[in-house]
């Protein structure tokens, strides 16, 4: 039995993945959302209750930690996380299970460079030493843990992302598409599909326990070639692209707490901000799915979405 945290992107393809391949699933929200399976069992279930939740993951095998804070800022994430992610350890440890955590390339501190599963991840300051600290946290606990770090996620249900609603919508719609920092930089995007392979894949391997890993990712590519790959797939022209330059942000940032979070991780989008899956594609036996694939699936779902089917 495995035990997923959270329905958002992640975990709902997480535990759709697990229960197509046969395994039942515990999937804990406080909503009771996620995927209409016969092996998906959805709880009401608060993931920061230690009580309840050392109750359910009894008799797991491997939990999918998959919430994040409450709001994309700092002081969210430090009042947060490091508490959900110490919960959900002490739990798996007394059930012997493994925790998958998702994890972002924040607290890699050469991001100049290209960026390998033996690259520091020493940052500090800021949501990036909150992920710094994260993984230090991991390392310490007696639980067993592997993190899969991703990099930006484009594809089904991803919503809040630079490759998310505010490029996808404005696209299909034939409007002018407005990423940040700059549209010819390459950039590293992660299918949400092979992120969840990669860590399902992760936690059937005792031997991948206790490292980091990077989720199967394709080519580096710039925000513009991003755009123009969905616009093929959904049929419409190339759209128009623009960026806000970053020092519009940094400006904002001034008098604006989400400008001045958003501001933090400039960095990635004024320079090239590239990660390189190679090595763990090869323990994980998985390839990146080709982004035409990739961006077809995206722009159906987003269809879907816009249109869902009548009962």
């Amino acid at each position: 039995m495995n035990v997923v945290t959270g329905a958002g992107p992640v975990g709902y393809t997480v535990a759709e993945q697990l229960a197509d391949q046969g395994h039942q699933v515990r999937l804990l929200t406080r909503s009771g959302s996620g995927p209409d399976h016969p092996l998906v069992d959805r709880m009401r279930v608060d993931a920061s209750d230690p009580v309840r939740l050392t109750e359910v993951v009894a008799g797991a095998t491997a939990v999918f930690h998959c919430i994040h804070g409450s709001a994309y800022r700092a002081s969210a994430w430090a009042a947060e996380l490091p508490r959900a992610e110490q919960v959900v350890m002490d739990a798996a440890a007394a059930a012997g299970a493994v925790v998958v955590f998702p994890e972002s390339l924040y607290s890699y501190s050469e991001p100049d460079k290209l960026m390998t599963e033996a690259g520091p991840r020493t940052a500090a300051g800021g949501k990036r030493g909150i992920r710094t600290a994260l993984l230090t946290a991991r390392q310490a606990h007696a639980a067993n843990t592997v993190s899969v770090v991703a990099g930006d996620f484009f594809g089904p249900r991803v919503k809040m992302a630079h490759a998310g609603e505010r490029m996808v919508t404005p696209l299909m719609a034939g409007k002018t598409v407005q990423f940040i920092g700059s549209i010819n930089q390459p950039h590293s995007f992660t299918y949400v599909p092979d992120l969840a392979a990669a860590m399902i894949a992760a936690a059937q391997r005792p031997e991948l326990w206790n490292t980091a890993l990077h989720a199967p990712t394709g080519m580096a590519i710039t925000q513009r070639d991003m755009a123009a790959a969905h616009a093929e797939a959904a049929g419409v022209t190339a759209p128009k692209v623009s960026a806000v330059p970053g020092w519009v942000l940094r400006v904002a940032g001034v008098f604006s707490t989400d400008m001045r979070e958003l501001a933090e991780l400039l960095y990635q989008f004024e320079h090239p901000f590239v990660m390189d899956s190679s090595a763990s594609q090869k323990l994980l036996g998985l390839e990146p799915t080709p982004l035409p694939e990739a961006a077809l699936a995206t722009v159906s779902w987003w269809r879907g979405a816009a249109h869902p089917a009548k009962a």
